[in-house]
């Protein structure tokens, strides 16, 4: 956007390298990604993958990957680039891969392998995704589109039916977690839960009005 804006060839030759890199280094063979990739300072080659905020750093933390999904579907809008679509439908794929076979909750738990029965959900991860899911349906073939947008459905609806708050705090959504081994924000209010619920709510609306998914009322 700066760069088509003012700022120059530059800007957006940054922005893609930064796409590659991370796409190079930050994720597993599956898709996954980790949370912190721990590069060399000097040479800049990659030490190790590592995960603060999730279940350990092996597991796939559940906002982590939505954040994946969302970012390289933006990558793709910016450059039209096959590389960037492929891949945003890899990540995203893992995730719905994983999700339970649960037809009535479209919300992970914060760490798809954190093995405890009580572990908490993340409403924020689900709509990060959903609102993804909405523009990336538009970018993949007809069929792929039409599951895409299936799947987000059904999570604006799980998170509608079962996560809002109602009159029980001035937040949408309850039920994300923040930083759990920190033991914070644990089954709890967060702002980017909201932020991202309301964006997904607002893409639907544009499509069932016939409208680009991208868009500002």
């Amino acid at each position: 956007w700066a760069s088509r804006n003012g700022g120059g060839q530059n800007l957006y030759d940054i922005a893609v390298r930064h796409a590659e890199t991370t796409m190079n280094n930050h994720f597993r063979k599956d898709g996954s990604c980790y949370h912190v990739a721990v590069y060399d300072t000097v040479s800049g080659k990659l030490i190790k993958g590592v995960t603060h905020q999730g279940y350990s750093d092996r597991s796939m933390w559940a906002r982590g990957q939505s954040w994946a999904i969302y970012g390289y579907t933006m990558v793709y809008r910016e450059t039209r680039d096959p590389r960037f679509l492929a891949f945003a439908q890899k990540v995203t794929d893992v995730y719905l891969k994983r999700l339970p076979e649960r037809s009535d909750d479209w919300v992970p738990l914060w760490d798809f392998d954190d093995p405890s029965p009580s572990a908490p959900k993340d409403a924020s991860a689900a709509c990060v995704v959903a609102s993804a899911l909405l523009e990336l349906s538009g970018y993949v073939d007809v069929e792929k589109g039409r599951q895409y947008r299936e799947v987000a459905e059904n999570m604006l609806s799980s998170l509608s039916r079962n996560y809002q708050s109602g009159e029980r705090c001035v937040s949408f959504l309850l039920h994300s977690t923040g930083h759990h081994p920190a033991g914070s924000e644990i089954d709890a209010s967060i702002i980017y839960a909201d932020y991202y619920y309301y964006e997904a709510l607002l893409r639907l609306r544009r499509l069932q009005q016939g409208r680009p998914v991208l868009g500002i009322g």
